[in-house]
């Protein structure tokens, strides 16, 4: 093979041409720049709140969450095109500044996060019973070996975070993250996060469009069904919102349900998928009273026994699991229980979060600091999932496997680490891609659909 010879240009290249896309998306379909400077007046000289935001939102998008990450873009001549900044800050004064206004930018960069999605109509598709998926959850952030505020057991076995969030559509737009201590319960606090997340959803969707709200067995509480069916009354206009929730056996007997399960055969529909196993679906319905309000809720119920385990040993004492979900809809057992099982989607986009946008160790030891990190990580999430829905999926797309939406990670290899050259003609910037590079045309396309509408 020939050698090379290493040379270096003076030409201004940029391996993260993406980043063109990111900025047109946050100056042209947000409100980010106008709500950061209401935050607090600063000297005239000093980084302005915008820059702060828009820069550190950036280095997410790259898969950089650590704030020493933004010192390689201080003399990026491409990086502050692409974001349309006048100041790239120091690590120094970005870890201050995010520090000092932890709350108000939370706030300021969560309702960015709605308006981009609003703004740019993102397409969210229903499941088959035409209920789009409104997925919450609890997911465990690893910061062991920290001291950083907050970092306390949880209930996965490590030391870190418990934040819980939600995600809406087959896509997974994630419209709430709270970041909470790692042992505070799963419960605490999540009636009112449902609150704001499905009105939220509300805002986001057709009123003729009905939801799904899923939650693990761990929110297995009345005052969550409680939540949905206040939504419901006070948007009366609306289609209705509807649960499904992971019931929580805790001290009931298996043995006895298996007794009710046989000794009414009728009701129960038993199956045998296999030798040594056979399942029972049935629903029951069950009144159960909270604050002077009665309410009558179905419970669909799976019970399993297993007289031989699945590598054909015989067992001395039948092995009996019992499941349960608690449900508004009223579809058969086994598509109730499969509407349950796509739930299982949302852990991968809390691995998205974690790995993709590299974010399960937090960069701060300070807790509000950290959760506005979070919310920056969702804006993040979701203009990088827009941007795979919109580039990645389509006929002039780069040739991949079909799918329903691509991987953050894969957004990124594609559409934000591209190589371009930066080139000034008289007071007009250019951005010349390489004759062989794939992605021109899908790059071309959503700078212009994230125009001014």
């Amino acid at each position: 093979m020939r050698q090379f010879i290493i040379e270096q240009s003076a030409a201004e290249l940029t391996s993260q041409a993406g980043l063109g896309l990111i900025g047109r998306a946050l100056n042209h379909q947000t409100d980010l720049a106008t709500a950061a400077t209401r935050v607090s007046a600063l000297r005239p000289n000093a980084v302005q709140h915008r820059d702060i935001l828009s820069s550190y939102i950036a280095l997410q998008c790259l898969g950089k969450s650590d704030f020493e990450a933004i010192t390689a873009f201080r003399d990026d001549e491409f990086f502050y095109e692409a974001l349309g900044v006048r100041d790239v800050p120091s690590e120094a004064t970005l870890r201050q500044r995010l520090d000092e206004h932890a709350v108000a930018f939370r706030d300021v960069v969560d309702q960015a996060s709605e308006d981009f999605l609003r703004r740019v109509r993102a397409p969210i598709t229903a499941l088959a019973n035409d209920l789009v998926p409104l997925d919450c959850d609890v997911s465990p952030f690893d910061n062991a070996r920290t001291h950083k505020e907050g970092v306390s057991r949880t209930y996965k076995g490590c030391d870190g975070y418990a934040p819980m969030l939600a995600y809406l559509g087959q896509e997974g737009w994630c419209l709430e993250v709270e970041l909470r201590e790692g042992r505070q319960h799963c419960q605490k606090d999540t009636p009112a996060l449902l609150d704001r997340v499905l009105e939220r959803a509300r805002r986001l969707m057709p009123s003729h469009q009905g939801l799904l709200l899923r939650l693990d067995s761990g929110n297995d509480a009345l005052e969550n069904i409680a939540v949905v069916l206040t939504h419901n009354e006070h948007h009366p206009e609306a289609a209705k919102a509807h649960y499904l929730i992971k019931w929580n056996p805790r001290k009931e007997r298996a043995e006895d349900w298996l007794a009710d399960a046989e000794r009414d055969e009728a009701a129960a529909q038993w199956s045998t998928p296999r030798a040594g196993k056979r399942v029972a679906l049935f629903s029951v319905v069950e009144d159960r009273v909270d604050s002077e309000y009665e309410y009558s809720l179905r419970r669909v119920m799976r019970l399993t026994e297993r007289t031989i385990d699945k590598h054909g040993q015989a067992l001395l004492v039948p092995e009996l699991t019992l499941e349960g979900w608690w449900t508004s809809l009223w579809h058969d057992e086994a598509t109730i229980i499969r509407l349950y099982a796509d739930h299982g989607t949302s852990e991968q986009f809390h691995s998205e979060f974690k790995t993709d946008l590299d974010l399960e160790r937090f960069p701060s030891g300070k807790f509000a600091t950290n959760a506005l990190v979070l919310t920056c990580a969702q804006l993040a999430y979701n203009l990088l999932r827009w941007l795979g829905q919109q580039g990645l999926l389509g006929a002039d797309a780069p040739p991949r496997h079909k799918a329903k939406r691509r991987r953050l990670r894969t957004v990124m290899q594609e559409l934000v680490y591209l190589a371009a050259r930066l080139v000034r003609t008289g007071r007009r910037l250019k951005l010349v891609f390489g004759v062989h590079c794939p992605a021109v045309a899908i790059y071309r396309r959503l700078y212009r659909q994230l125009a001014v509408t």
